[in-house]
C-alpha cells in the first residue's frame, strides 16, 4: 500500500491527540498530589465533626486546634504546599460566625498560623463564601481548583487553590483547601506545554486560565465559548470550533489546544 497525504495528517493528528494525552496525564499527576493532602485533611476533619458530635454538642474553633498535626506534615511533606487548612461554613461553630483553621509556610520553611479578623463589622474579608475555592465544592459536590488569583487573604502570592467539600451528617460543613503558588505550579507544567505542537493553555471548570504556553490566552484571563464543566463531567476529551479540549485525568482542570 502506497504513501498518501490523507495518511500522513491522520497519523500526525494522531500523534498530536497522544501527545495532548500525555501532557494532560502529567498534568494531573502533578496535581493530583496536592489533592491527596486536601483529602487528607478532609478526611481527618470528617471524622474531628463526628466525634465532637457524638459527644452531643456542636464544634467550636478550639477543636480545630486537633487538625494541625495533619497540616503541619502535608505542609512540609507536599512540595507544592504553600497553605493548607479547613474553612468552616458559617454557622458549623458555636463559638464564631466563621473561621478558617489555616497554616502556611514561610519563605524560611516555618509554619505559622493565619490570623484574620473576621469581624463583619470591620473586615473586607470576613465573607469568604463568595470565593470560587469555597462555592464550587459546595454547589458541585466535588473537588475544584480555583485560579491563579492575587491571594490577598492568606499570602498576597499568585495562587491557585484546590478544595474539597466537608460533609457532616449529610450536611456541607466547608471546605478542606490547598494553596499551591502558580510561580511554582508553572515551574512544573510549562515545560509540558511546550512540548505540545500548538499553543496550549490549561483552564479550570470556569474557563480561567490556570497556566498558559499560549500568548493569545494569559494566566488568569477567561477563555470563553465552551462548558468546560460539563466537560469535566464527563472527563473525555472534545472539540470546540478552533480548539481541542483534552481533561487532565482526574483533576479538575482542561487542556486547551488552539488549532489552526
Amino acid at each position: 500500500m502506497g504513501w498518501s497525504p490523507g495518511r500522513a495528517v491522520s497519523a500526525a493528528a494522531t500523534l498530536d491527540t497522544d501527545v495532548a494525552t500525555w501532557v494532560a496525564s502529567q498534568v494531573g499527576g502533578a496535581l493530583e498530589s496536592v489533592f491527596e493532602a486536601v483529602a487528607a485533611t478532609r478526611a481527618d476533619t470528617a471524622d474531628l465533626l463526628a466525634r465532637v458530635s457524638a459527644r452531643g454538642r456542636r464544634p467550636a474553633s478550639a477543636d480545630l486546634a486537633a487538625l494541625r498535626p495533619g497540616l503541619h506534615r502535608r505542609l512540609t511533606g507536599q512540595e507544592l504546599v504553600s497553605g493548607a487548612g479547613f474553612v468552616a461554613a458559617p454557622g458549623l461553630l458555636a463559638d464564631v460566625p466563621a473561621w478558617l483553621e489555616w497554616w502556611q509556610q514561610d519563605g524560611d520553611g516555618d509554619l505559622r498560623p493565619l490570623l484574620l479578623d473576621l469581624d463583619p463589622g470591620h473586615s473586607a474579608y470576613s465573607d469568604y463564601t463568595h470565593w470560587d475555592w469555597f462555592t464550587l465544592p459546595r454547589d458541585t459536590g466535588h473537588r475544584a481548583v480555583a485560579g491563579p488569583y492575587v491571594d490577598y487573604l492568606c499570602s498576597d502570592e499568585y495562587s491557585l487553590t484546590l478544595s474539597a467539600p466537608v460533609t457532616t451528617a449529610g450536611r456541607f460543613a466547608g471546605v478542606a483547601a490547598a494553596d499551591v503558588y502558580l510561580r511554582h505550579f508553572e515551574a512544573v507544567v510549562l515545560p509540558l506545554l511546550r512540548r505540545l505542537p500548538r499553543p496550549a493553555h490549561l483552564v479550570n471548570a470556569r474557563g480561567r486560565v490556570a497556566a498558559s504556553a499560549d500568548p493569545a490566552h494569559l494566566a488568569g484571563s477567561l477563555t470563553k465559548g465552551p462548558r468546560f464543566g460539563d466537560l469535566l463531567a464527563g472527563s473525555a476529551s472534545a472539540d470546540h470550533p478552533g480548539l481541542r479540549l483534552v481533561p487532565c485525568h482526574g483533576v479538575p482542570l482542561v487542556l486547551v489546544l488552539r488549532e489552526d
